[in-house]
């Protein structure tokens, strides 16, 4: 019960909670009517009592049906009680015993109280299951389960909730969870927050490891704010935990960036020359430089590091390789990314998922799809299994390609090998059939996806719309912003943007007037592309005076306006033979680019 409760405040749903508070607020006062009932019954005589059947006084459903049958069980116990009493005094008629009545009153007192009793303690947060042993593993395991999956789905305020109800109840969440928050208010860009937990977590645990600071450090990173990143390192050692290889690719990475690669080839060397060993330290030294000149594109300074690891005789690893093969992919050498694959099997190394990865991705940017297919089937040959990523890289790069069919084949194959695809991956597919204006397999693909329980989000209803518009099929794609206002997700600017400029194609001014209104309705601000196509919808039925008036009511909004408005009036001009407007306006347009 505690759990279900907790899951019902943590994703919003109070009113939930209230209800069955209110509910058992209800069922409470039912019974203080029963006992005065019973009262009533005894004192004129009656011989028979019966206690309200719970069931029976159900308030529309205030209550769920376990509950309910809690009561009902609890009640039978008491009401059994009461009418075996009854049956053994059916002699006495109507002789008033008043011991005999206040007999019955000590008992239905009695009876009514442990009834309560036994409400409260089923109703109240339970440690206990059914088997009479604790549940307290069960109630830690099932509370970190919701915070990660509150923190996955950026819902921080929820899982900063339960965090603190498990901490009040004496159960502090581990390190791996707490990690996951930390990780979450950095993707969100609440650093402060983030760094407020680990110094929660320094004071009152669990410890804070590698990874909480690493994590922590990112965010400072991906806010630019480096200084405050080499503060947080400095006080690992003070706090008694060693950086690893991922502590120097964050900060040496940050470093690169800023372009501060001779800074970044002191810290890192001071770094591991402290912690590790001397021919730890080159490898790591050297992997990471490489690294941070290969995505800076100074290949020269790169490969150097690279050279010269293999004249001082350094033993390379798997890490060095893929780095290597990376910086090639990166720069579309793919005949020397094939060289270190080579090598790297000629040196006894077995590329892992990120060098299989490293190479679809670069040969599915190139446009060859063919040989990333060839790529991926060696991947379970080698011993590799391809993960999401694999996946995700080559179906989009099919689809880009035209080949939806081959897309979808694969889309088949990771769900016969149990990994359910990610909803970029379906929205790929769907927009592939939608650029071949097959809009029946896209929307069959978009049943699967809810049948495989990922649920379509905007982007999918956006890009099934636009296919059907594109197929000239804009009642089935008002159908689908129908269906999006009646189960979710709802509607947002794009999707009116582009049943608006539908409609103002098909030359249906008025229906694109009303959508315009529906913006403004659902608190959208309509932007210039709103505006534009509702311009080229005057321009396209002749009512110029409308799309002048519009023009201006844009310039004065203070709407960033581009080009494409002034083209669309200019070219009406020019049809209408009307060449001073057109001149008078491209004058105004080369003022705005001044």
């Amino acid at each position: 019960m505690r759990f279900d409760v907790q899951v019902l405040i943590a994703n919003g749903e109070c009113h939930i909670f209230l209800r069955l508070l209110n509910g058992c607020s209800q069922t409470l006062d039912s019974i203080k009517d029963c006992i005065g009932q019973i009262f009533a019954d005894i004192f004129c005589g009656k011989s028979r009592i019966d206690v309200v059947h719970p069931r029976s006084s159900r308030r529309d459903g205030a209550l769920p049906c376990a509950l309910y049958d809690m009561i009902e069980t609890v009640g039978d116990q008491c009401q059994l009680r009461t009418k075996n009493w009854f049956s053994q005094r059916k002699n006495c008629d109507n002789e008033r015993d008043s011991q005999a009545v206040f007999n019955v009153l000590d008992t239905m007192l009695k009876d009514n109280l442990e009834r309560l009793k036994t409400m409260r303690e089923t109703i109240s947060w339970a440690h206990v299951g059914v088997d009479g042993r604790t549940c307290e593993a069960d109630y830690t395991q099932q509370h970190v389960a919701i915070i990660r999956a509150l923190c996955l789905e950026g819902k921080l305020g929820a899982a900063i909730w339960l965090r603190n109800k498990m901490i009040y109840n004496g159960v502090i969440p581990d390190v791996l969870t707490h990690n996951y928050l930390v990780n979450a208010f950095c993707n969100a860009g609440e650093v402060k927050k983030a760094d407020w937990l680990v110094r929660e977590m320094q004071c009152w645990g669990p410890t804070p490891n590698c990874a909480s600071y690493n994590t922590l450090m990112k965010g400072y990173c991906l806010i630019n704010d480096v200084d405050r990143a080499l503060d947080l390192f400095s006080t690992m050692d003070t706090c008694g935990i060693v950086p690893n290889r991922v502590t120097c690719n964050i900060l040496v990475h940050a470093l690169c960036k800023k372009g501060l690669l001779e800074d970044a080839r002191k810290l890192l060397k001071e770094i591991l020359d402290e912690y590790c060993d001397k021919e730890s330290s080159n490898l790591f030294t050297s992997t990471i430089l490489m690294d941070g000149y290969f995505k800076n594109g100074d290949m020269v300074q790169a490969f150097s590091f690279w050279e010269e690891m293999i004249r001082k005789g350094n033993q390379v690893d798997v890490v060095a390789y893929n780095v290597v093969i990376h910086g090639f992919c990166l720069s579309r050498d793919a005949i020397l990314a094939y060289k270190y694959l080579s090598e790297m099997f000629k040196s006894g190394f077995l590329p892992d998922v990120f060098t299989f990865n490293t190479l679809i991705s670069a040969l599915c940017k190139e446009g060859k799809t063919d040989e990333a297919c060839y790529i991926h089937g060696v991947m379970p040959r080698m011993g590799v299994s391809p993960d999401q990523i694999s996946y995700k890289m080559l179906i989009q790069g099919l689809c880009i390609q035209g080949n939806v069919i081959k897309a979808n084949e694969f889309l088949l194959a990771m769900i016969e090998n149990s990994i359910v695809p990610e909803p970029v991956i379906w929205n790929a597919i769907i927009d592939g059939y939608g650029r071949i204006g097959d809009t029946q397999n896209a929307l069959s693909v978009r049943d699967q996806m809810s049948a495989f329980g990922v649920l379509p989000n905007i982007f999918t209803y956006n890009l099934l719309i636009h296919a059907h518009i594109k197929g000239g099929k804009i009642v089935e794609a008002l159908s689908l912003k129908e269906e999006m206002l009646l189960n979710g997700p709802f509607p947002d600017l794009v999707t009116y943007n582009l049943l608006v400029g539908a409609a103002c194609n098909s030359g249906y001014i008025h229906s694109a007037l009303i959508l315009h209104d529906e913006i403004l309705r659902r608190g959208y601000d309509p932007d210039i592309i709103t505006y534009t196509e509702l311009i080229k919808g005057y321009c396209m039925i002749g009512k110029v005076k409308e799309a002048e008036k519009l023009f201006t009511k844009i310039q004065r909004s203070g709407l960033p306006v581009d080009h494409v408005p002034f083209l669309i009036l200019m070219k009406k001009y020019c049809k209408m033979r009307d060449l001073d407007k057109a001149y008078d306006l491209y004058q105004i347009w080369l003022e705005m680019d001044k």
